[in-house]
């Protein structure tokens, strides 16, 4: 009857010892400005819980042709990316000081549907009255960064940044890289980041090709301008991609997609002149410039579908050495 008495004793001390390191451990947390995200583990003071389709959706839906945007001088383009390629390294601090100079702010941000955690690059001046436009980013925190998805043209390709999401969700070691405004904004084709190499988004586009990190472009086409295709793929300027370029193709075409291959045929809005394309080319890194129909863009099924496909050379890209 002792012995049974001193074994219970014995565990309800422990079983307050439990509880008391608990209650420690949250004191800390909360002390630190520190939390949990959902897989229990402690997040960093500063971390924000969203829904990074939402989060995306939020900062894209002001973007239109009458919002005004800023061309960039060369000393702002050089410092965001070399503080990219910073953060890339690993050196946050020294990141975060150079991005602040030029009115960025970085923030950890956990995407509550997928758990991943991301390294959010934003421009302090999206809310201000007159935002420059000089983009966002978004770094995986949980794998090597080893491959770009490139939005281009949010707000004027329609649901390109949500496949851009999806993309980055889909597999290990993503860099989304967002444009900051409509292509129609600013003056003349000026915020066309596509066809300029003076803009933020080129710049840090130039330094991920730099890395020899390989990338995706994601661009839309309206279905009048190829309707009896589904998606066009192509390699850009360049043919260091035609392995995953025709991987990508089969992958679609497995989804159920009419698919037009741009080093196959000749095809619409092969994106030749695309100037991310072109440096990718001149550093031989591999890049693809896609094209897809509204049907996609516009989300559900067809978009997840897409999603996978491109998922198959992303997950490969993820796995492969890097060498800088």
């Amino acid at each position: 009857m002792r012995a049974h008495r001193s074994r219970v004793i014995t565990i309800a001390t422990l079983l307050l010892a439990i509880a008391g390191l608990a209650g420690l451990l949250t004191a800390l947390l909360h002390r630190t400005g520190g939390t949990s995200d959902d897989s229990g583990r402690p997040t960093p003071k500063g971390t924000a819980q969203i829904d990074l389709a939402r989060e995306v959706a939020g900062y894209t839906s002001r973007f239109g042709p009458d919002q005004g945007y800023v061309r960039p001088g060369q000393a702002d383009r050089d410092a965001v990316a070399s503080a990219i390629g910073l953060l890339l390294d690993g050196h946050r601090e020294q990141a975060e000081q150079r991005l602040s100079q030029r009115d960025f702010s970085v923030r950890t941000v956990v995407d509550r549907p997928s758990g991943h955690r991301y390294a959010e690059v934003a421009d302090r001046t999206d809310t201000a009255a007159t935002p420059r436009g000089w983009g966002r980013v978004y770094v995986d925190l949980d794998h090597r960064p080893r491959w770009s998805v490139q939005v281009p043209h949010p707000g004027f390709d329609l649901g390109t940044e949500q496949l851009g999401v999806r993309v980055l969700r889909g597999s290990p070691g993503g860099v989304l890289v967002i444009a900051g405004a409509h292509r129609k904004a600013g003056v003349g084709n000026s915020a066309d980041v596509a066809h300029r190499r003076d803009t933020v988004f080129h710049a840090i586009c130039a330094e991920l090709a730099r890395r020899r990190m390989p990338g995706i472009q994601l661009h839309g086409f309206a279905a009048s301008a190829a309707p009896e295709y589904d998606v066009i793929a192509s390699t850009g300027a360049g043919t260091a991609a035609r392995p995953e370029g025709r991987e990508l193709a089969d992958a679609l075409r497995g989804h159920d997609f009419r698919v037009c291959p741009a080093w196959v045929r000749s095809c619409p809005l092969e994106g030749r002149t695309n100037v991310q394309g072109q440096v990718a080319d001149t550093d031989h890194v591999p890049f693809l410039h896609v094209e897809f129909s509204p049907t996609i863009r516009a989300g559900g099924p067809p978009a997840e579908r897409a999603a996978d496909a491109i998922a198959e050379i992303t997950r490969r890209w993820a796995g492969q050495p890097m060498t800088n």
